[in-house]
Parts: structure tokens; sequence; C-alpha cells
């Protein structure tokens, strides 16, 4: 049987890192509060997508319960060398997707804003974006409402 090796894995963490990441939020399917919908393998993108938040940032980790990157799936230390998990901060602003519900989270990779966008610029509505990417992961979460008092953050860990 064959396997993928740990630099193979590196390998595909280094092509992955060396794009642009975004996480893309939408406000999915009002019905999914009442009945929730598991995450497709075969999805493609989101339902409703509301805008693309830039990574605020994208570092190399390596497992480590007592790490001081802690996401659902377990501790992560950060690492200055190159491995097989990709660590992912987004950072919204208090403003992004304001009055809106969110229901479905996607981390995209390759994501490319028009043109016409100003340089630095982190949060992009569906409009801006002329590539969405490729959909690396799609969570679906409880119904979240978007005021203006709370700045959202979400941290993903992406191993290859």
């Amino acid at each position: 049987m064959a396997i993928l090796t740990r630099v193979g894995r590196i390998e595909l963490a280094k092509a992955v890192k060396a794009q642009s990441i975004y996480l893309a939020w939408g406000a999915g399917e009002p019905q999914w509060d009442s009945t929730p919908v598991t995450e497709q393998s075969t999805s493609t993108q989101l339902t409703q997508v509301l805008g693309y938040r830039k990574a605020r940032r994208v570092l190399y980790c390596e497992p480590d319960v007592n790490g001081e990157i802690q996401v659902p799936e377990g501790g992560f230390t950060a690492s200055s060398q190159a491995t097989p998990h990709i660590y992912c901060e987004f950072n919204y602003d208090f403003t992004d997707a304001l009055d809106k519900t969110i229901r479905e989270l996607g981390l995209m990779v390759g994501t490319q804003p028009s043109s016409g966008e100003p340089a630095g610029k982190f949060y992009h509505a569906p409009s801006d974006i002329v590539d969405p990417g490729v959909l690396m992961l799609v969570e679906h979460r409880p119904a979240m409402y978007r005021d203006q008092g709370v700045r959202e953050t979400f941290e993903f860990v992406l191993s290859f």
C-alpha cells in the first residue's frame, strides 16, 4: 500500500500557504436553525456568500497539546520550519456583514479580488471577487447575528 510521506505533506502545505487564503462567510439557509445540516466533502462553494476576509496570519505549526494555538482538533505550536500543518487566523471587523446572520464558513485558497480593489483591503463583498478560489474547508454553525459591537475571530488548522 502506498502512503503520502511527511515531506510530501509538507510540499502540499507549502503550495497552499503560497496562495491567497480567505475565509468566506455566508447566510446559509434559515431552515438550518431548526434542522442542522451536515458538511459535505463534495461541497465546492457556500450557499449564500456575504463576504470574504483575507487571513491575518498564516503560519506553519506542529501538534502540541500545550501549544498556544488551540482549535477544536487540539493544540498546536507555531513553527518557523515548514510542516504539514497550516494555522490560519481571520479577524473580521465591526462592520463586516453588519446586521446579517452567519450560518456557514468556507476557507478558500486562491481567492482573487478584482483589480479595482485597493491594495491592503482585507474584506471584500462577493461582487468585488473575480475568482472565489477553491473551497478547502466548510463549516456550518449555529446562526450568529452580526452587530457592530463584536469583532469575530476564526482560527483553523489545515493538516495535510
